[in-house]
């Protein structure tokens, strides 16, 4: 079978599904800035990935390694018909930005099938799931309005768990993983586009790759669900670590937001689970907190969120607002996450102000 075509706007954190792709056969178009797609269709993308059991990590370069194509281009020059799938990769606040607003447009009105690796989960999304009421969570968007042409039952939600950065001084082709966690997709509503998640999941977990000694199996896969809560599992994590990074003195790293109290963040995790299960998810959908803990243990930066929010974003992801809404709803609250809504609230109007 033919490899499939996969438009995925963003370079950054999209680079990461999209050599995982490639690798296993398939062709991706990335949609970024001029110097990156410059790079990119100059070279491909290398990615470093940590091997469990190996000292050094594995350096990935699709121009040589992979039998699928890469190419990188402009908004504009993004025809979504042409492809069996959208990625959503990009920060959700940029969907908002000229151009790339255009195209999110262009994917709505074609029908073609979108799956979103953002934080934030897409409007449409939370749509499909029973008794969440999709328009009060608007304000929790930069621009919800741009959401609107799509049918819930167009878009599906991956939870982003691998972490991964783009280290300074290299080429912005490189990136570099520093949790190598999967992918955990809800299936869509169309038995077909489900068809074809499945197929991408067979596709990357049977890749192989030599890197001199001998083939090796590589992290970071696509795992399909039934449930279309699993994905919603990234929010405990994101509120009791990548939030709470953000504190009234500056950012922190997300290891110390989680482990400088361990009780306070085990108790926060639980709360957001609780949210969780109130809306529809099985336990079973859900990560444990020691799970969580032990891979935040190796996480030694800040939280994207909190470096755009001190760098003065005027608009960053807003996961805590959305929480707290629905939490609001079912008479559910917690006081460290009303903090941090009020935390997020009182930087971004400083950084409005300032520009």
């Amino acid at each position: 079978m033919p490899g499939r075509d996969i438009l995925i706007m963003g370079a950054t954190y999209g680079s990461l599904l999209a050599s995982k792709l490639v690798l296993a056969g398939h062709n991706c178009t990335l949609v970024c800035l001029p110097a990156e797609a410059e790079v990119i269709n100059a070279d491909g993308l290398r990615l470093r990935l940590p091997i469990r059991g190996r000292e050094a990590p594995v350096e990935i370069h699709t121009r040589a390694d992979a039998p699928g194509k890469v190419r990188a281009c402009s908004p504009d020059e993004a025809n979504p018909t042409e492809f069996d799938m959208v990625a959503l990769a990009m920060q959700e606040p940029q969907y908002r930005l000229p151009g790339v607003r255009d195209l999110l447009g262009r994917v709505a009105a074609s029908g073609t099938p979108a799956m979103s690796i953002m934080n934030m989960p897409p409007l449409p999304f939370l749509a499909r799931l029973p008794g969440v009421d999709a328009a009060s969570l608007r304000p929790a968007y930069a621009d919800p309005a741009v959401w609107d042409g799509f049918a819930p039952a167009a878009m599906t939600l991956a939870s982003p768990d691998p972490q991964a950065f783009k280290p300074e001084d290299e080429p912005l082709n490189m990136l570099q993983v520093s949790l190598p966690t999967n992918f955990k997709v809800a299936a869509f509503e169309n038995a077909a586009d489900t068809e074809m998640l499945r197929e991408l999941e067979a596709d990357i977990l049977a890749v192989r790759h030599d890197p001199g000694d001998g083939p090796i199996e590589l992290p970071v896969k696509l795992r399909v669900f039934d449930s279309p809560y699993v994905p919603l599992a990234k929010w405990a994590m994101l509120l009791t670590g990548n939030y709470r990074c953000i504190t009234a003195d500056g950012p922190r790293p997300i290891r110390d937001a989680v482990h400088s109290d361990p009780a306070a963040s085990a108790e926060i995790y639980e709360w957001v689970c609780q949210l969780c299960v109130a809306l529809g998810a099985d336990p079973g959908d859900l990560v444990p907190f020691e799970k969580y803990a032990n891979a935040a243990s190796g996480l030694s930066k800040p939280s994207s969120a909190a470096r755009a929010l001190f760098g003065g974003a005027p608009f960053i992801e807003r996961v805590d607002k959305v929480v707290q809404i629905l939490g609001a709803q079912r008479d559910l609250r917690h006081p460290s996450v009303d903090q941090t809504v009020r935390l997020v609230d009182q930087q971004l109007e400083k950084n409005r102000a300032a520009t």
